[in-house]
């Protein structure tokens, strides 16, 4: 029986590349000059420090394109709120969201039922596997989630005939 794996995942190599690609711009730039600008990773958090509110939406504007030339989906960051630390000094957490979460495995699995395809889906951890009596249904299958879920970086993955 045909069966393949629906997941979330980001390349933790290429972010961290791009993390540093974007403190190299940061501290080229003149705008940033003096300031205490930088990106720091910490597993699946990034942490952007700025001296104000514009030069945070800069680095934001430096980061998303290093990490999409990347091959990094940016829907994959959450944005926290923008704090405010000593001075006018702001910082924003970015969490890297990796595996699909529970209730986002939910809305999957029964947009798939309701869909009245002939396949099956099952929630396996942060992976959803779907499996089929044929290949065409599956490809169906992905065609529709790739169509309907647009708000969450989805890979799909393991394919068993």
């Amino acid at each position: 029986m045909p069966s393949f794996d629906i997941t979330s995942e980001v390349d933790m190599v290429a972010l961290r590349n791009a993390v540093e690609g974007a403190n190299r711009k940061i501290n080229g730039r003149y705008d940033f000059k003096g300031s205490d600008a930088r990106v720091e990773q910490a597993e699946k958090l990034l942490t952007l420090h700025a001296d104000s509110d514009f030069q945070l939406e800069q680095m934001l504007a430096i980061l998303l394109p290093e990490m999409t030339a990347k091959k990094i989906d940016v829907r994959c960051l959450k944005h926290g709120d923008v704090q405010k630390v000593s001075g006018n000094k702001v910082k924003q957490e970015l969490t890297v969201r990796v595996g699909i979460e529970q209730e986002q495995s939910k809305r999957i699995v029964k947009l798939i039922k309701d869909s009245k395809l002939k396949v099956q889906a099952s929630i396996q951890g942060e992976a959803v596997r779907v499996s089929g009596a044929k290949r065409d249904l599956l490809q169906e299958c992905i065609a529709l989630v790739r169509k309907e879920i647009t708000d969450y970086p989805l890979q799909y993955g393991n394919f068993r005939d």
